[in-house]
């Protein structure tokens, strides 16, 4: 993975986008030779978050339509149960 500064990405962001859209391997970026955060190409960025999230969000409504889909315990036709409503009105 190649590291930058923040002084290097200010001084040269054309250069670092083009080798990101290039090779698309993540930029370290440093602050005072710390690791401070990742540039990271859209790609990366949709398949590890967007996509990510996105498919916990789909998991969690298909857990929910299981939930309800769950057969009930009363098993009266709905015919019956649609007459037995008409019936009270």
């Amino acid at each position: 993975m190649k590291t930058i500064n923040a002084l290097q990405l200010r001084q040269s962001l054309g250069k670092v986008v083009a080798a990101l859209e290039k090779t698309g391997e993540p930029i370290l970026l440093e602050r005072g030779r710390k690791p401070v955060g990742v540039i990271v190409s859209i790609q990366d960025f949709q398949e590890r978050f967007v996509e990510k999230s996105a498919t916990a969000e789909r998991k969690k409504i298909f857990d929910e339509i299981a939930r309800l889909a769950i057969a009930s315990r009363d098993r009266t036709p709905v015919a019956k149960i649609l007459r037995e409503l008409r019936d009270s009105d």
